[in-house]
Formats: C-alpha cells, sequence, structure tokens
C-alpha cells in the first residue's frame, strides 16, 4: 500500500520544492511501549497542496529496553526512523527540484544532520542544547543575540483560545555542532556545520509563549532568509492534521478493537492512506491557493462520471449550491465529497470530519456501481 502510494506521490513532484514533513504518532499503547506510526508527507512548499504520501512505518515499542537501545547504533534504534524518512523523500522525490525534509524536536539527531542525503535540505526544531566546536553551547550562544528583527505571526482561534497576532524577535546564527562523545556516533564527522534561527515572542500572554529554535542546513544571512526558514517549519502542521484525521476526529485508529498486531498494521496503513486523499480534499476545498490540483491526486480516473453524477443530483438553484469549480480538478472532487458529507454550502467550512463523511459515502457507492457492472457482466 504504501509502495502503491509513494509512486503516484513521485508523479506529482517533478517541478516543486517539496517538503517532506515526518513525525510520529502512536496508535496503540501498552504500558511504556506500543506501537507507533511514523509517515512521511510531500507538500508543495509554494501553496501547502498535499501531493501524497512519502513513506510509512509501523515500529513497536517494547518497555524496560532504554538502556540496550543506548548502545545500538543509530540505523538499528527507532531513531533511525528519521535518516530512513529522509533517505526515502530523497528518493521518491527525485525529480523535485528543491526537497526539504522537516520534522519536530524528536528528529534533533547528530547522525541525521551528519547522514542526510546529498540533495535534502533540513529544517528541524532543536531539542538537545547541543556542544559547539569552540567548547560553547548552543542554547546560550544563541540567548546572547542581538534580534536581527521582528515580525508578527497570526495566530488563528482554537479551543479556549481567541485567534491573535504574536509579535516574533528573530535571531539567527551559524553554528557547528560537535560531534556527541558516544560510541553510536563513531566514525561520524567531528562536527557538522548549520544554521540556527531562534524565534520567540515579545511579551506573550500568561500561559503561551513562541519559543522554536531550529536547525536548518539553508543559508541564513539575512531577516528574510530566518523568515523563510520559518515559514517552512509552519508547514509541519499539516501532519498534524493528518494526524487528526487519523485519531478520534475521524478514523479512530486508537479505537481499533483487533487483538493481533498484523491485522491491525495493515489496517492502520490502509487508514493513513485514505486519511491523505482526505487531507488533500480540504486542502483542495477553496481551490488550494494555487494552481487547481487535478483530480487524479485522490481519485482515479475512472472516478469522474461518479463525481460529476453526483454532483449533478446535489447541486442547487441558487449560486451557492452550485459546484463553482471546474470538472477535473480536485476542487471540484473536494466541492462533491464535502456535499455528500452534509455540508450545505451555506455555513462555514468543510472540515476533515464532513470531508472524511462525504469521502466514505463515494467510495461506499463506488464499491456498489462496481458490484453491479460485474453482475450485469455476468
Amino acid at each position: 500500500m504504501v509502495a502503491t502510494a509513494a509512486a503516484r506521490t513521485a508523479e506529482r513532484c517533478a517541478g516543486r520544492h517539496v517538503l517532506a514533513i515526518q513525525d510520529t504518532t502512536v496508535f496503540k499503547s501498552a504500558g511504556g511501549g506500543g506501537l507507533y506510526l511514523h509517515p512521511v508527507l510531500a507538500v508543495d512548499a509554494a501553496d501547502g497542496a498535499i501531493l501524497g504520501l512519502v513513506d510509512a512505518a509501523i515500529l513497536k515499542r517494547e518497555a524496560g529496553r532504554r538502556g540496550e537501545r543506548r548502545a545500538l547504533p543509530v540505523t538499528a534504534k527507532e531513531s533511525g526512523r528519521w535518516l530512513a524518512g529522509a533517505d526515502a523523500a530523497a528518493a521518491v522525490c527525485a525529480t523535485a527540484p528543491q526537497i526539504t525534509v522537516i520534522a519536530d524536536r524528536e528528529s534533533d539527531i547528530f547522525a541525521a544532520f551528519a547522514l542526510r542525503p546529498a540533495r535534502a535540505h533540513l529544517v528541524v526544531r532543536a531539542a538537545q542544547d547541543r556542544s559547539l566546536d569552540d567548547g560553547g553551547r548552543l542554547f546560550a550562544r544563541a540567548d546572547a543575540l542581538p534580534e536581527a528583527g521582528r515580525s508578527l505571526l497570526p495566530l488563528p482561534a482554537k479551543p479556549g483560545r481567541p485567534a491573535r497576532d504574536a509579535l516574533l524577535a528573530v535571531r539567527f546564527m551559524d553554528v557547528a555542532l560537535a560531534r556527541p562523545k558516544n560510541g553510536v556516533t563513531k566514525g561520524l564527522p567531528a562536527s557538522v556545520p548549520l544554521r540556527m534561527v531562534d524565534v520567540r515572542e515579545v511579551d506573550p500572554p500568561a500561559g503561551e509563549s513562541i519559543h522554536w529554535r531550529l536547525l536548518t542546513t539553508y543559508p541564513v544571512e539575512n531577516l528574510p532568509e530566518a523568515l523563510a526558514v520559518i515559514g517552512l517549519y509552519r508547514r509541519r502542521w499539516a501532519i498534524e492534521q493528518l494526524f487528526r484525521t487519523l485519531k478520534t476526529q475521524g478514523f479512530d485508529i486508537e479505537g481499533l478493537r483487533i487483538a493481533e498486531d498484523a491485522p491491525r498494521c495493515k489496517l492502520v496503513m490502509a487508514a493513513l492512506v485514505a486519511a491523505v486523499c482526505v487531507q488533500q480534499l480540504v486542502h483542495a476545498r477553496d481551490g488550494g491557493g494555487g494552481p487547481l490540483r487535478p483530480v487524479t491526486d485522490a481519485f482515479e480516473p475512472q472516478d469522474t462520471p461518479l463525481l460529476e453524477a453526483f454532483c449533478s443530483k446535489l447541486q442547487g438553484k441558487t449560486d451557492r449550491q452550485k459546484n463553482p469549480h471546474p470538472k477535473g480538478s480536485l476542487a471540484y472532487a473536494a466541492w462533491v465529497c464535502a456535499r455528500l458529507g452534509g455540508w450545505t454550502g451555506y455555513y462555514g467550512k468543510p472540515g476533515p470530519i464532513v470531508m472524511l463523511q462525504g469521502w466514505l459515502q463515494f467510495q461506499a457507492a463506488k464499491r456498489g456501481l462496481d458490484a453491479i457492472t460485474q453482475y450485469a457482466d455476468v
């Protein structure tokens, strides 16, 4: 399933700056361990359109083996998934002129910087107060930097928090991370040159504060280049939305009542592929903010007649009840799925839950039509 999805993603990468966003989420807890899903999602840097799935792995974590894991080489540890994800991005997105691998703090691993694919840049949120090659410490050096400038960051509303504009102070510097003194990194370079972009909120409200320390392989010599790195990191939200769709807000993979791991994992992978399609539809609902994506990003070419039939049935007499998007576009299909999911066209915008319900309705109708067609052929 993953290989098929990745092959389709590869076809959409040509000519684009592709962001390969990777993260890990748990879907079955078991004491201190459990089953974890680690996907790599391809996103268009220009407009945030989801191009598809690059890679995905399922990890089984067992409790009580921390010391044993620490002695393993990085490629044999769970942390090797971050290196494998970057390698997969470089391979699947090979036709892209530019690739940026983006990840949160858990991927702050020296080997990931030292062994990154030659064609891929990195933007990683720092977690470790690392030693520098001149004997200094990373966080103290960043704290001592003068401000390079300030920028406003619009923050959307969420439960318990109104929308607001955060005023951010931006700093940046060149750094050379020293190789950690452990056997795991033996054979790696003594240091790795990177840039750090430090962004922190000025006078944040009580209980809230933004502070990101971003390590990147991109050159950062001025404020616009620092802001560009921050903008790339903010695209990481796409994978958080994907996890919402996979979990209680959508497919509820945590609630699966399957005792055996093998069938559970297969179903989770199938749900992941479907959840990527749902997120593609959510992004495309208003046209996507860039050139219209083709319907084949999330549907088979033979799905077009059924989409058009549903559209004809669902359209009303008023302009707001008509599909405003051209046939053959993903936005056209998103409108159909939103209406199938219960959206009236009048109130708000259809989110992942509505889009998922509509997508499921479409898939059910497709299966029924296929069954009728096969029966007629007999």
